[in-house]
């Protein structure tokens, strides 16, 4: 059988698996997936039922609009999710032996999360609180108006903005109490903060919850508690920057959390508090880190705490034994996770890697029987095949000595070698390489044309220790940009790969590329999207410069706009020889486009080099994974179009001081 190429538009095919929840004594989970409209150019997301050993499949929800959020009641007789239908986001059940959803009680604004009481009695829920933003975080007596859209967007704090959403003081998030019955709901949080996350004691006394800070900076969150009708808050945590996911022990005893302790450190460690004495101890060592965006569970006994971890750029799921932090493997492999849940003796996730499309899996808890439950994406299985392979490099570290650093090599099953090469730099930069379809649609489809990909995690990345990771503090492009180049020279000396070498890179990845281009002909195109070009004014147009650009300069908590020049692309993009594609959501809060603009027109202006900049009107810095399905399409195509028609493009290398022609063809 003949295979067919991926093509940008198989993004409108491929159906993701978003997120999971199962029940503690059943054996089946309910799993968010979410698919393209194409007609309407949006997204839909419906609920789903798996069991465990495979023998139920059955699509819960069919919508209108995006159900997501599932949860099930403590005793699995009921789902409570968020759902669109009505307009905003709003709390709905639905009875586990079918019948109609029915929402539950009507918030002025959109619902956020849910979580179940013990009880089954209520629901706790996170939902926006209109506020008027020239109170200046005081509290009013009357209620907040409707606002103009066009009114003044006042700051008096920060962080004033964020990606995604854009001003954010004219509402509050906060917690509520809603019956489970009736549909009444009682506030339970009031303040100039927002409640980012939440978890009820198994007892139903006590609330753990995490707000942000009140005051002129409130891009810290801290671990509050407040007993169950909402009264006596009281503070946990103290010393800790960034608090994230509370969930209490079985027994009420411990309240497992995820954070940081330095503001703008992104590397999330394990904490446990110990409730009666309010004592905080890490759980695990300084190198567990915990894999972004995914939950945390506590075992049926209490005993221990499962969770996704992040290793060597992928992602296994382990045990942690409460409190002393022995470290079991669960689940492992040369892949990456999402949507990780357990219950019921089993565990549910999903699978992330280039080689396979997004479904739903299970495992016992002890990690064995693995097997695939799901099957949304059939089309995957008749396009060319795809490997993904880890290659070490030895490469310099920055100090004069050399280190070994790993990558990903993806590229066709039957792909032709020497093959040319896109360096694909990843963002961050303390992350590292993500295998994910949905952002990734180009480099499939670029295999499927003879390319290979090169997804480097190099100095600076997280999931290989602190040391390699925070090494880099300081040296934005001096560390990271010689190892890509070894790694590349490394490849085209075991003949993986022709000279025809590109690099491309969104955020972090959009810095390197923009720097690449400033010190190196090594590529013969670049695609640079939503980068950092401009540290210094990257620092007060971020919606998190102010605070994480110390940090990764390495002079927290002082801002040093000297070596924030030095380090700028800025700087030295006027040198560039090499054509570059600029591409920025318009609507970008975390690196605004004011970044792509300048390095675009710095460069338009320094000479002949061919160059453009793509806005997206109304997209974000998630763009290129989560933004509207048409600008995915046109931003894959585009991507695609000018690698492959400027890589075979006659380039220039200088060499000593002295100009060299080369002219190469297309393979």
């Amino acid at each position: 059988m003949n295979k067919k190429p991926f093509t940008a538009q198989d993004l409108y095919l491929h159906q993701k698996l978003m997120e999971a929840d199962a029940p503690r004594n059943h054996g089946f989970a309910a799993c968010t997936v979410r698919s393209v409209d194409r007609e309407s150019n949006t997204y839909i997301s419906c609920i789903w039922q798996f069991s465990a050993d495979g023998s139920l499949a059955r699509q819960l929800t069919h919508g209108p609009g995006t159900d997501n959020s599932p949860r099930w009641s403590p005793d699995a007789s009921q789902l409570a999710f968020l759902s669109t239908r009505s307009g905003s986001a709003q709390v709905h059940l639905l009875p586990r032996d079918g019948g109609e959803a029915r929402q539950l009680g009507n918030f002025p604004s959109s619902a956020s999360d849910l979580r179940w009481a013990p009880d089954g009695k209520a629901l706790l829920v996170t939902a926006a609180v209109p506020t008027d933003p020239d109170l200046r975080g005081a509290r009013s007596r009357q209620p907040a108006k409707q606002r103009d859209p066009d009114a003044a967007e006042v700051a008096w704090r920060l962080p004033y903005k964020a990606d995604g959403i854009g001003y954010i003081l004219k509402r509050e998030i906060h917690l509520f109490c809603l019956d489970a019955a009736s549909g009444e709901s009682v506030q339970l949080t009031d303040g100039a903060f927002d409640v980012m996350g939440f978890d009820m004691s198994p007892n139903g006394k006590h609330i753990a919850y995490v707000r942000t800070r009140e005051g002129r900076f409130a891009h810290r969150t801290d671990l509050w508690v407040c007993d169950a009708d909402g009264t006596r808050h009281r503070r946990l945590s103290q010393d800790l920057a960034t608090v994230m996911n509370p969930v209490w022990s079985p027994d009420g005893r411990w309240i497992v959390f995820s954070g940081s302790a330095k503001e703008g450190d992104s590397l999330a460690n394990l904490w446990l508090l110990d409730f009666p004495s309010g004592q905080i101890q890490r759980l695990g060592d300084d190198s567990l880190e915990a894999a972004s965006g995914e939950p945390l569970y506590w075992s049926e006994d209490g005993k221990s705490v499962l969770l996704a971890r992040a290793r060597r750029g992928r992602h296994e799921l382990v045990s942690l034994a409460v409190p002393d932090g022995q470290l079991t493997v669960l689940v492992s492999g040369d892949r990456q996770l999402a949507a990780f849940a357990t219950g019921g003796g089993h565990l549910f996730y999903g699978v992330d890697h280039p080689s396979l499309p997004s479904e739903l899996w299970s495992a016992a808890a002890d990690g064995s029987g693995e097997r695939k439950l799901s099957d949304f994406n059939p089309w995957w299985r008749e396009r060319v095949e795809v490997d993904a392979q880890i290659r070490s490099f030895q490469v310099p570290d920055g100090k004069g000595g050399s280190e070994t650093i790993e990558g990903w090599l993806i590229r066709a099953r039957d792909a032709k070698l020497p093959t040319p090469l896109l360096n694909d730099v990843h963002g961050g930069p303390a992350a590292y390489a993500l295998m994910d379809f949905d952002t990734n649609v180009f480099w499939q489809v670029l295999c499927s044309q003879g390319w290979s990909v090169l997804a480097l995690n190099a100095v600076g990345s997280a999931s290989y220790g602190r040391e390699f990771c925070q090494r880099l503090a300081g040296h934005w492009g001096e560390y990271d940009l010689p190892q890509h180049l070894a790694a590349i020279e490394q490849l085209q000396g075991a003949g993986d790969c022709s000279e025809r070498v590109a690099i491309s890179g969104k955020s972090y990845g959009g810095y390197l590329s923009s720097w690449s281009i400033g010190h190196t002909t090594a590529f013969r195109a670049a695609v640079v999207m939503a980068p950092v070009g401009n540290i210094e004014t990257h620092y007060g147009t971020s919606d998190g410069g102010y605070y994480a650009d110390p940090f990764y300069m390495g002079t927290e908590p002082r801002f040093d706009r000297k070596l924030a020049r030095l380090l700028s692309p800025l700087q030295y993009v006027e040198k560039a020889k090499t054509p570059t594609l600029f591409m920025q959501g318009k609507d970008d809060e975390r690196c605004p486009k004011c970044q792509s603009e300048e390095l675009f027109v710095s460069l338009m202006r320094a000479g002949e080099t061919p160059a453009e900049l793509v806005l997206y009107p109304g997209e974000d810095h998630s763009f290129l994974g989560e933004g509207k399905p048409a600008c995915r399409e046109d931003a894959a195509t585009r991507i695609i179009d000018w690698l492959t028609r400027h890589a075979a493009q006659v380039t220039e290398k200088i060499i000593e001081g002295e100009t060299e022609t080369e002219n190469e063809t297309t393979n």
